[in-house]
């Protein structure tokens, strides 16, 4: 390599970030000034965003910091293993922002979940359902006496038109008669609240 060659001069400023002194932190400045637009440049490339990559950039500079000790001129050239610094702190970035909207989309489902589709009754449907109950409660008020007890035990007990005939010892005929009347007198009714 010619003495002036960049990667010298980089690896000559590695050995002096990795003294961690007061001439290590200068010497870290001048290795950021010197390698900052290439290695932001492909952070960029791995991240697509500006922001992100001027992040996952510090993060890279932090490493190199603490990890310059580590480097060996005879393994691979500098910018090689800054780069892979670089590349490393930004797919960690991605993987970390891939868990964190996943974490994010469990949360938000759930709390969906427990909004939209939990046990708790909807409150429209409660009060309409508590509507319609009064209103069939006034309905059922209305209706003579034996065919409120003829449709109550048939849809409360669910019994058929002769089972209620035999249980309250009445011919089968009048059973029906009063069911169909009962609930003709019912459907009218409740069209009037609807």
């Amino acid at each position: 390599m010619p003495v002036d060659s960049p990667d010298l001069k980089i690896i000559a400023l590695m050995q002096r970030v990795a003294a961690r002194s007061r001439d290590g932190e200068i010497a870290l400045r001048e290795l950021y000034d010197l390698t900052s637009p290439r290695l932001f440049g492909l952070a960029l490339r791995v991240l697509g965003n500006r922001e992100w990559a001027e992040d996952v950039l510090q993060e890279a500079y932090i490493t190199i910091w603490r990890s310059a000790g580590n480097y060996r001129a005879t393994l691979s050239p500098p910018f090689a293993w800054m780069g892979l610094v670089v590349r490393s702190r930004a797919l960690d970035f991605l993987r970390r922002r891939a868990s964190e909207r996943a974490d994010a989309a469990v949360e938000l489902d759930e709390a969906i979940s427990e909004t939209v589709a939990g046990d708790a009754a909807n409150p429209m449907d409660t009060t309409q359902a508590s509507e319609q109950a009064w209103a069939l409660h006034e309905c059922l008020r209305k209706l003579e006496a034996k065919q409120r007890e003829v449709l109550s035990l048939a849809y409360l007990r669910d019994l058929s038109h002769s089972e209620l005939a035999s249980e309250l010892k009445l011919p089968l005929g009048t059973v029906k008669t009063w069911i169909r009347r009962g609930l003709d007198q019912l459907r009218g009714c409740m069209a009037r609240f609807a």
